[in-house]
């Protein structure tokens, strides 16, 4: 029987056949370069096309999650993980092997209780969203906010602090690192935000929706936060463009 991993890659995905692929070459290549055990699990959130049959085909472990809830989706996979460690990466994007081993160090020092890397796009074709990146990047390090599309913990941090909170269908990052923060903060341990590599994600969203789309949803969320405990009201997550 073979031991168990040191640290598991999940990957929530719903409908995400043009992009799995990509993503699994990517996070196996990544993880191959380092000598620690892994898995990959991919977290099939109710897919209505093959993204499941693709990465099972690629090397991954799959998940069923039928609610279609991004965390629930994460839950699930931290259930089926079997790594001490967990990564979470979205299925559009691409950690590099400098990446997961900066993760694994800060994860192996011992002092370090969870966190994420700061973010950079394929592409960003309008100047207000490379704006909008850098002032995230700057609040997510020093606010101690990690992105949603690369996550990491102790898988016993995350145990304790109930998982992702499924009262939300968006923003769920942001209850995840204050509760792992806070977790951290009582043993003695930081939360860190990786500065460098940054993690690669598409720009996939500034293609579906408009720039003023992306301006309403950010003042929606900042003005009226309540409204990502709908799933109606948190479209902005859950629609995709007419394939």
């Amino acid at each position: 029987m073979s031991a168990a991993p040191i640290y598991s890659v999940i990957i929530p995905a719903w409908n995400e056949a043009g992009w799995i692929e990509k993503s699994l070459e990517a996070v196996f290549a990544a993880c191959h370069a380092q000598p620690e055990s892994f898995e990959v699990i991919v977290v099939d959130n109710n897919s209505s096309d093959d993204t499941a049959e693709l990465a099972r085909a690629a090397g991954a472990k799959v998940v069923f999650e039928p609610h279609q809830q991004i965390a629930r989706a994460r839950n699930a996979g931290a259930q089926a993980a079997q790594g001490q460690w967990l990564i979470f990466v979205d299925a559009d994007t691409w950690p590099e092997a400098a990446l997961i081993r900066a993760t694994l160090d800060q994860l192996a020092s011992g002092a370090v209780s969870g966190g994420g890397a700061q973010v950079d796009f394929d592409d960003l074709p309008l100047a207000i969203y490379r704006l909008g990146l850098r002032l995230w990047n700057f609040a997510s390090y020093y606010g101690g906010v990690a992105a949603g599309c690369y996550l990491f913990c102790q898988a016993a941090a995350l145990k304790e602090i109930g998982g992702f909170s499924e009262k939300v269908y968006a923003g769920e990052e942001a209850f995840f690192s204050r509760g792992i923060r806070r977790w951290g903060k009582a043993r003695g341990l930081k939360f860190h935000i990786i500065r460098s590599p940054k993690v690669l994600t598409s720009g996939r969203k500034t293609q579906w929706f408009a720039p003023w789309q992306h301006v309403m949803v950010a003042l929606t969320v900042l003005l009226m936060p309540f409204v990502i405990r709908s799933k109606r009201l948190s479209w902005f997550w859950y629609r995709r463009p007419p394939q």
